[in-house]
């Protein structure tokens, strides 16, 4: 009888190990999780590679409902089943709601202080660079990708063209790019 091979990377160690992991995670983010998730999932825990942070936030941005919710609903199915589903489902959302709620109280009290606004439009600033870096992180990935640079770039560029400039609805543009890209990968690597 041979042991069982090591795992490609590490991996939670326990239900309450996800649970602990996505709480604090959730804490982390203000205005978008994405700089932090692939932060502390891929080069702090290294329970994803890039690769597969990639793809998996790719399926969790098409699912309905938050993508970082998705996210973690998905890690957590992949290495406890249903019980890992529901813990990182949890700690993504019980503590963080508590504090949303608290902040909501808050925030009714001091709505028209001209420092609250001022604070509001800095953090959207710096949420705005956060997702921009990450997206140039990330980008690397593509090196890996199946179709080659030169088409997947001006995709991107096409993709931010049509929703940052000209407002078509993100989802059509999904759609239609989206379905282009899974087309011509499926036609690259189909035997």
């Amino acid at each position: 009888m041979t042991p069982d091979p090591a795992p490609a990377h590490p991996q939670p160690a326990s239900v309450a190990d996800l649970f602990l992991s996505f709480t604090l995670l959730a804490l982390q983010g203000f205005g978008g999780v994405l700089a932090v998730v692939q932060r502390e999932l891929v080069e702090r825990k290294r329970w994803l590679s890039q690769e597969e942070f990639v793809e998996e936030w790719a399926v969790a941005q098409i699912m309905p409902g938050p993508n970082v919710v998705n996210l973690a609903l998905m890690i957590g199915g992949r290495y406890f089943g249903l019980p890992g589903a529901l813990a990182a489902l949890a700690g993504m959302l019980a503590i963080p709601l508590v504090i949303v709620l608290l902040l909501a109280l808050l925030y009714a009290q001091y709505a028209g202080h001209p420092g609250i606004s001022g604070a509001l439009r800095g953090m959207a600033a710096v949420s705005a660079g956060l997702i921009a870096a990450t997206g140039l992180k990330l980008a690397t990935a593509l090196k890996k990708h199946p179709l080659p640079l030169w088409l997947t770039l001006p995709m991107c560029a096409l993709g931010v063209l049509l929703v940052a400039v000209l407002h078509c609805p993100l989802f059509y543009v999904l759609l239609g790019l989206g379905g282009l890209g899974c087309a011509l990968t499926y036609r690259r690597i189909a035997p």
